[in-house]
């Protein structure tokens, strides 16, 4: 199998697998409970909550675990119900639809913008925004459900972006970044799907979508997921260890570019929509379309051979819609539908490229020869 989905999900690590085996024996209490087994299994929570501080600058207060992006996405949004939210037509869903639902007209803004898409693998510019004072009439006092008021702030605006695919791809710091709440994703980096985290900077407004329980400092209600947990950290130890983003910037950046390179000199109607040129995105990242040859026929030829694509977002599979990534980026249906996303990891090679180029342009040239067909007889 030539596996090109990575932005995806990657692949579990080998340790990590080795890691949560372990965890799986050893830690198998419940990390909230006082006696020393759930003492174990809280110190690696917080070994992991230490290792993603550390790699993004950040404070260990200030990590949240949760069972992943889109819960962490919905929290942050959740948390201004009411208030402006501002975002941007290339979010993931999971920000577009919580947007959607919670916005409103009462201040303070939040702006939410990913640092780097997941399907173009743009890299993105953040809002500066104002982060002036209110006046007194002004103050945000969040609430929650009896009322309470939770923290009072003077700032005009709150930034969050969802940090899922930059991490471990690029260097992340929080603090030059300006953020106030960032999302990550274990299995991104080669840890478990079903564990994530928040970044939620010491004194901003906070809200939780999971309520019940004392875990996370009263922040996400619910059982530790240990053993996931365990993975995440094990997998931040990787990146730590590696510098994987150095990697990332020149070997994967080299297979991409290639790709792309063979791509557009061996296949008639193809085009570039990642910017590959102006190192505006990550490496690892190529978006490409194929005239008059639909995307999820492209992906299923290619499964059919043992490579593995995608059309875009994952969270988006068996959505017939075009990617709204690309309608708002092109405003063509045509180009949206007939996109296909590769996306590469540190394992893979100059090797993976050449399958790839054996099978892409027999399988785009029937595609093309049976819209053209398709158009003649319609005539």
């Amino acid at each position: 199998m030539t596996y090109l989905d990575y932005a995806a999900t990657a692949p579990m690590l080998p340790e990590v697998i080795e890691a949560m085996q372990a965890a799986e024996r050893r830690l198998f209490a419940n990390a909230s409970a006082l006696h020393t087994p759930g003492h174990l299994a809280m110190n690696e929570i917080d070994h992991t909550r230490e290792l993603l501080a550390k790699l993004i600058n950040a404070e260990p207060e200030e990590i949240i675990f949760t069972s992943g992006a889109s819960e962490s996405n919905n929290t942050v949004i959740r948390t201004f119900e009411g208030c402006q939210i501002e975002t941007s037509p290339l979010e993931h869903h999971s920000i577009i639809e919580a947007a959607k639902m919670y916005t409103g007209d009462k201040l303070p803004k939040l702006y939410s913008y990913m640092l780097a898409n997941n399907e173009l693998g743009e890299i993105l510019d953040l809002p500066d925004i104002d982060r002036g004072e209110y006046s007194s009439s002004g103050l945000f006092e969040a609430k929650n459900e009896w009322g309470k008021p939770l923290v009072t702030e003077r700032r005009k605006a709150y930034l969050h972006s969802d940090l899922t695919q930059a991490l471990g791809k690029i260097p992340i710091d929080i603090k030059a970044l300006g953020l106030d709440y960032a999302t990550f994703s274990a299995h991104k980096i080669g840890g478990p799907i079903g564990v994530g985290a928040l970044y939620v900077r010491k004194g901003v407004p906070f809200r939780p979508l999971i309520v019940g329980g004392n875990q996370e400092n009263k922040r996400r209600g619910g059982t530790y997921n240990t053993v996931g947990i365990v993975g995440f950290g094990t997998a931040l130890e990787r990146v730590l260890k590696d510098q994987t983003w150095k990697s990332y910037d020149t070997e994967v950046r080299r297979l991409r570019d290639h790709l792309a390179k063979r791509i557009l000199a061996e296949i008639p109607g193809s085009s570039l929509n990642t910017d590959i040129k102006s190192g505006a995105s990550l490496p690892n990242i190529l978006n490409v379309s194929f005239r008059a040859a639909e995307g999820e026929s492209i992906q299923l030829y290619l499964d059919a051979e043992g490579i593995i694509v995608s059309t875009g977002s994952a969270c988006a599979a068996g959505d017939t819609k075009p990617s709204h990534v690309l309608m708002a980026k092109t405003g063509d249906a045509e180009v949206a539908h007939s996109s296909i996303r590769f996306s590469f990891g540190l394992d893979n090679t100059m090797e993976d490229i050449d399958r790839v180029m054996d099978v892409l342009p027999g399988v785009i040239n029937r595609l093309q020869q049976i819209s053209t067909i398709a158009a003649d007889n319609s005539r």
